[in-house]
């Protein structure tokens, strides 16, 4: 079992989905995590539920207000004076503001992906490079195989855009400070067994649908994925940094 003992972990979006099992799976490996939620402060602390108080630390901010962000990463860089994991897991898909929304609808969806899905992840990492500079430290973002392919739901557009952005954001970072021991590495699920993508599904067609369009006939669970960032945040694999690994059951393969 990989062992993170002594680290100490951020994981945005951690009330529910992918980031409710990375909390779990984060907390069990032994470090001390913090959970971000924006609004479901009830997900979150039962996410967190297994870990002992001392080893927990629950964080609100809305990462559509920028100044939010700022304020979230100074607490939680307090907490215990350094970060040694930024997990970039929040985001939003709404799935009614494509080719034919309103030009209002169209502009406010845009509006609030470029914020919570792009900007704020942003802030968050260029708030860890300025830390880990000289000494180190592990960004996992959180993508999609929409990135490569392309969002098979055009009413998710904004959403397939903005992943891309944060991704290539994402690279840029492993790229350039790998000297200085900052490893990046980014996560790019097919299709996952969580809300968003079930609420997405029935714009495809229904579960149904999208499942037998899969290779193995099933989807992605969200603890398959929380395993692959407990390793991918002990740093045992230096030289996987800038990777995008593609979790999807061989239903697409670069």
């Amino acid at each position: 079992m990989t062992d993170l003992t002594g680290k100490t972990v951020v994981v945005t979006g951690a009330s529910k989905g992918i980031g409710a099992a990375t909390v779990a799976a984060i907390g069990a490996a032994g470090a001390h995590v913090v959970a971000h939620y924006g609004s479901d402060r009830a997900g979150a602390e039962a996410a967190a539920a297994d870990l002992p108080p001392e080893r927990r630390l629950l964080l609100q901010a809305d990462f559509g207000d920028l100044a939010a962000v700022e304020g979230f990463w100074a607490e939680a860089q307090a907490w215990r004076g350094r970060i040694d994991v930024l997990v970039s897991n929040a985001a939003v898909m709404r799935a009614d503001g494509g080719f034919s929304a309103s030009p209002e609808r169209w502009d406010a969806v845009w509006d609030e992906a470029v914020r919570v899905n792009l900007l704020a992840p942003a802030r968050l990492l260029r708030a860890a490079v300025a830390s880990w500079r000289g000494h180190g430290g592990v960004l996992i973002t959180m993508s999609s195989w929409v990135v490569q392919r392309g969002t098979a739901d055009p009413d998710a557009i904004a959403y397939a855009a903005t992943k891309a952005a944060i991704t290539t954001a994402t690279k840029t970072v492993a790229r350039a400070y790998a000297k200085d021991g900052i490893l990046a590495y980014c996560i790019a699920p097919g299709v996952v067994r969580t809300r968003m993508s079930e609420d997405a599904a029935a714009a495809l067609g229904g579960e149904a649908a999208v499942t037998a369009s899969l290779a193995m006939g099933e989807w992605v669970p969200p603890a398959e994925l929380a395993d692959l960032v407990v390793y991918l945040a002990s740093g045992r694999c230096r030289h996987l940094t800038g990777a995008t690994l593609d979790v999807n059951g061989a239903s697409y393969m670069r």
